[in-house]
């Protein structure tokens, strides 16, 4: 899958990155960020969000650790297990509806498995707006997570 709304975002790319030979591993997540206090998890666009949502919280003594799934079929929920039994809370980002999404299949597993013992607080999902893609900027912003509902989230989570 690809997203439309990446197309003009700029980022930066190491030179292993810009290899021939560079190959990322198929169902393996990327830690983008190390973190201790909650576990923030996205694929696509949001990772970038996450990114800016951690270093804001990070101002505030909120270290958040960062997950890149990179892939959803398979889907690296070990890694996302190890941080959450690391963090002991879980927030999920995704651009899409809230229904039937990636982050409430992650909230299943993490419900269902060994690292549901280690949660100190219910998981939080931030999704897109249940509601028909819009065109209009405005509209388009107010309809997809943005970084202050990653950290209205976090903050929840937290209780603080």
């Amino acid at each position: 899958l690809e997203s439309e709304l990446l197309y003009g975002v700029p980022f930066e790319m190491s030179e292993q990155a810009q290899s021939k030979d560079f190959v990322i591993p198929i169902g393996k997540a990327k830690i983008e960020r190390p973190g201790t206090h909650v576990t923030l998890v996205a694929h696509s666009r949001p990772v970038g969000h996450c990114i800016e949502a951690a270093a804001v919280l990070s101002k505030e003594g909120v270290e958040c650790e960062v997950i890149n799934l990179r892939t959803i079929r398979p889907m690296d929920i070990e890694t996302v297990e190890a941080s959450v039994v690391k963090t002991n809370h879980l927030v999920t980002v995704e651009g899409g509806w809230p229904q039937f999404g990636v982050g409430a299949e992650i909230c299943a597993r993490i419900m269902e498995g060994p690292a549901f013992n280690y949660l100190d607080a219910p998981a939080v999902r931030v999704t897109g707006a249940d509601v028909p893609m819009p065109y209009a900027k405005i509209l388009e912003d107010n309809s997809i997570p943005q970084v202050k509902d990653i950290v209205f989230a976090v903050k929840k989570a937290l209780n603080i």
